[in-house]
């Protein structure tokens, strides 16, 4: 589904009350929301005992894989400023009960989002990988134990790297998309090299930092990504985190009342 999907009268009312909000948000710093209610409950895909043919399941295609991208440098941290598009890119990590919250709430706004996930979250979580994929979401490497790889020597830091392309290529078929280093915005020479070796020629970054992750309530979280957001601009969110959830909502009505289109990271260098 798209944008046009949606009436334009509700969508234009939807773009005001939006501006509104957020013109509170922005001059009061309104108290924090509390989180988002429970999440959607899951949808499971049933066998219609009248077609013996619906029995047989075929096994999902693999995942897309890593692109190169002439002309962008190996580490990069926004798109082009020239096309009305961002991309909303998450660490997968924490209760996947809100990571679930978040994905549904991006796919009501008809928003793709990019999920870098730690590999041990999805050794406890295996089921989490197919269904990030199978909303029409990206899936890329975040390290397998989401430790400080910039201080790891050669041999240590790439089996953070290798650790978690495997997990993703035996749950998905593919290393994954993206690699994201763990616990810093840029990674080093020396990882930037590693993610080549495991496969991934560029690593991402980004240039909007949400700070999601020190929870300083719903209110603080909006004011800083609306605040920052641009054509082109990456922004770094968490699972795992209530003030994220509650402040989603609020941010993709004001992409889409700024006329951007919230896309995947592949999508928004293509």
């Amino acid at each position: 589904m798209n944008a046009s999907d949606t009436p334009v009268h509700r969508r234009s009312a939807l773009r005001a009350g939006a501006g509104a909000a957020l013109a509170g948000v922005l001059t009061t710093g309104c108290a924090d929301h509390d989180a988002a209610g429970p999440p959607a409950a899951a949808v499971t895909d049933t066998v219609s005992p009248k077609n013996p043919a619906d029995a047989t399941t075929r096994p999902p295609s693999p995942a897309p894989g890593p692109h190169r991208f002439p002309g962008q440098p190996v580490q990069i941290d926004h798109g082009p400023r020239d096309r009305a598009r961002v991309a909303l890119t998450f660490h997968g990590q924490g209760d996947p009960a809100i990571a679930r919250t978040v994905l549904a709430e991006a796919e009501r706004a008809h928003a793709r989002v990019t999920v870098l996930a730690v590999g041990s979250w999805l050794d406890e979580h295996p089921t989490m990988a197919r269904r990030i994929l199978d909303g029409g979401h990206e899936l890329g490497n975040h390290t397998q134990r989401h430790v400080d790889i910039s201080t790891m020597g050669e041999a240590e830091a790439y089996a953070e790297i290798d650790g978690c392309a495997r997990r993703l290529r035996r749950l998905t078929g593919s290393i994954g998309t993206w690699f994201r280093p763990s616990r810093t915005r840029y990674a080093t020479p020396l990882v930037q090299r590693l993610a080549a070796r495991a496969g991934y020629p560029h690593v991402l970054s980004y240039d909007v930092d949400s700070l999601d992750f020190t929870s300083p309530g719903a209110a603080a979280v909006t004011r800083k990504v609306a605040g920052e957001i641009r054509n082109g601009s990456v922004v770094s969110l968490h699972f795992g985190y209530a003030d994220t959830v509650a402040a989603l909502p609020l941010l993709l009505t004001e992409i889409d009342r700024r006329r951007l289109r919230a896309v995947t990271t592949t999508e928004l260098l293509t």
